[in-house]
């Protein structure tokens, strides 16, 4: 399968104008393709409580998710080598062929290992780094023999809590350097990275959306493969971004803007979904339980991006069968896009173009498209196009 082409996202040198743009978002439809992490088919650790409910084997996850095909789940994610790897691939291989559920990516594991308690690909002791060059690497090679379509990256563990007497640039050189050698060891796979502002570490090395971009600008610059060159000389990113919604707001990030960044650059190759409240930490509620007005506007942009890519479900159901959080979190994207496609773009696209001339109608619109009955509203008059 050739590489996800992404460049369609991008921010045209000619900005549409509010015609050509009602036009895209009423011939544009977002593809609901879902995919989900295997890891939170079994209960993760705690330290503050007791697990829930038995540990499942990878075999038993995979029963699960197979069942899971009807209701929308088309692609499965893992970690490189504790749930796949080069022993278990065929049961990986086996699993996706009799289901029809894709294996979109394969991640390095990166911030587990004891080894990697002063960081992973930005560790200073170069054995170690060594290390995470070489998973990261091993991890590559698994994507291409599965013909995937990116590779996450999660730098969890690099980072650090006193902010006295650490080289920050020096890190950030090497993590990105470290993740540059092992794209150009296994060239034309595409990494997913994956900020995140706090938690395990203080902070994060990259935690913040706009970092992600620096950071997929900077290792792409240090690319010297030639099959990566000739991908970035026909315009595709390859060190892209997977922005996960609990994470972004972890940031006090809006989410409709943050992902916009990676969007008109082209380099938003899959999305991570979840809820959250601003801050806290990382919770991982269902989709929509928190703020689902928030999933709306992201949806919104996507679709002005031309997202093509699938909506990734990374959630802790602690309190709930994975199967059933899992459902509910697809049909809460699907209802949010419904009300997303049944919008009047014309009169949204005329008050983004004309807002002195549209004071307060953008609100009072939405108000009445999210009621159960506008009739019951207050009437308004509507926007001259």
């Amino acid at each position: 399968m050739p590489l996800p082409d992404l460049r369609p996202q991008s921010t045209p040198q000619t900005p549409r104008t509010p015609a050509q743009t009602v036009a895209h978002l009423k011939a544009f439809d977002l593809n609901l393709r879902f995919s989900a992490g295997i890891w939170f088919f079994s209960p993760a650790p705690s330290r503050f409580h007791a697990k829930y409910s038995r540990d499942l084997s990878i075999e038993e996850r995979l029963e699960i998710a197979a069942k899971l095909a009807p209701h929308g789940l088309a692609g499965i994610e893992a970690h490189y080598p504790n749930e796949i790897n080069e022993e278990n691939v065929g049961m990986w291989q086996a699993f996706a062929k009799a289901s029809a559920i894709r294996i979109i990516t394969v991640i390095p594991l990166l911030f587990y290992d004891a080894a990697f308690e002063f960081g992973s690909l930005s560790n200073p002791d170069p054995t170690i780094r060594q290390m995470a060059i070489d998973r990261t690497i091993g991890a590559l090679r698994l994507n291409q023999q599965l013909d995937t379509d990116f590779a996450i990256v999660w730098p969890g563990i690099d980072g650090y809590e006193n902010g006295f007497g650490m080289d920050f640039a020096a890190a950030r050189a090497r993590f990105a350097n470290g993740l540059a050698q092992a794209m150009d060891a296994v060239p034309g796979i595409r990494i997913a990275f994956e900020p995140k502002p706090y938690e395990p570490r203080g902070h994060i090395l990259y935690g913040t959306t706009p970092e992600g971009i620096l950071l997929g600008r900077d290792v792409e610059a240090q690319l010297t493969n030639p099959a990566n060159r000739k991908l970035l000389d026909e315009g595709h990113a390859l060190c892209c971004m997977n922005p996960e919604i609990g994470h972004v707001l972890m940031g006090y990030e809006d989410l409709a803007y943050a992902y916009s960044w990676p969007l008109s650059e082209g380099r938003l190759a899959h999305t991570h979904w979840n809820s959250q409240p601003l801050g806290n930490y990382d919770q991982d509620l269902g989709v929509g339980v928190i703020s689902p007005e928030l999933v709306e506007g992201l949806l919104y942009t996507m679709k002005m991006h031309s997202y093509r890519g699938y909506f990734g479900i990374d959630i802790n159901p602690e309190r709930c069968p994975v199967d059933v959080a899992l459902r509910n979190s697809f049909d809460a994207i699907r209802a949010a896009n419904d009300r997303v496609n049944s919008l009047d773009h014309e009169s949204i696209a005329a008050a983004h173009a004309r807002p002195a001339a549209a004071r307060g109608y953008l609100e009072a619109y939405l108000t009445r498209a999210r009621a159960t009955s506008a009739a019951k509203l207050s009437k308004i008059e509507p926007l001259k196009l």
